[in-house]
C-alpha cells in the first residue's frame, strides 16, 4: 500500500510530511501537490481574473511540479525511503483531486496538514484537509499546526 501525502509548500504540510516520516511505518509514500489550471481560478475567482491573467497555467505547473519535488526531498531527508511525486492539476477542488488520487493509487492513508483555521473563517473558507477527511473513504491522519 501506498501513503499519500498531500503538499502544498506550507509549514502545515511540511509538518505532516515529518510527522508521517516519524510515525509511520515505512511504506511506499507518494507525494502530491495539487495546481489549479488558469481557467478554474478564473472561474472560481471571476473578479480576480485580470490578476490571475498576468499568471500563465504553465508557470503554476512548473512551481507545482516544484513544490512536490521539494515535498519528496523532505521526506527523504526526513526518513522516507520508498518516495515518488507528483503534480496534479486541479480541475474541480483540490480536496477532490486528493481524494481521487488516492483512489488511484489505492492508499493506505492519506496524510495532509491543517490551516488550523477556526470559527468562522473555517466555515466562510471551507477546509481542503475536512473535505479529504470526510469524503476519502479511508484512514486519513490530519497533522494539526505546531504551537507557537
Amino acid at each position: 500500500m501506498t501513503i499519500l501525502v498531500a503538499y502544498d509548500g506550507s509549514a502545515d504540510s511540511r509538518a505532516a510530511i515529518e510527522f508521517a516520516a516519524k510515525h509511520l511505518a515505512a511504506e511506499p509514500t507518494l507525494i502530491v501537490t495539487v495546481w489549479e489550471p488558469l481557467l478554474v481560478q478564473l472561474k472560481r475567482y471571476p473578479l480576480a481574473g485580470a490578476a490571475v491573467l498576468a499568471d500563465s497555467s504553465e508557470e503554476w505547473r512548473v512551481q507545482a511540479e516544484q513544490y512536490a519535488k521539494e515535498g519528496a526531498e523532505l521526506a527523504i531527508a526526513a526518513g522516507l525511503a520508498d518516495v515518488t511525486y507528483r503534480a496534479v492539476a486541479d480541475n474541480e477542488s483540490i480536496w477532490r483531486t486528493i481524494v481521487d488520487v488516492a483512489d488511484e493509487v489505492d492508499a493506505s492513508l492519506v496524510v495532509t496538514g491543517s490551516r488550523g483555521l477556526a470559527g468562522v473563517r473555517s466555515v466562510l473558507l471551507g477546509s481542503v484537509s475536512n473535505h479529504v477527511l470526510h469524503h476519502a473513504h479511508r484512514p486519513t491522519l490530519i497533522v494539526p499546526p505546531a504551537k507557537h
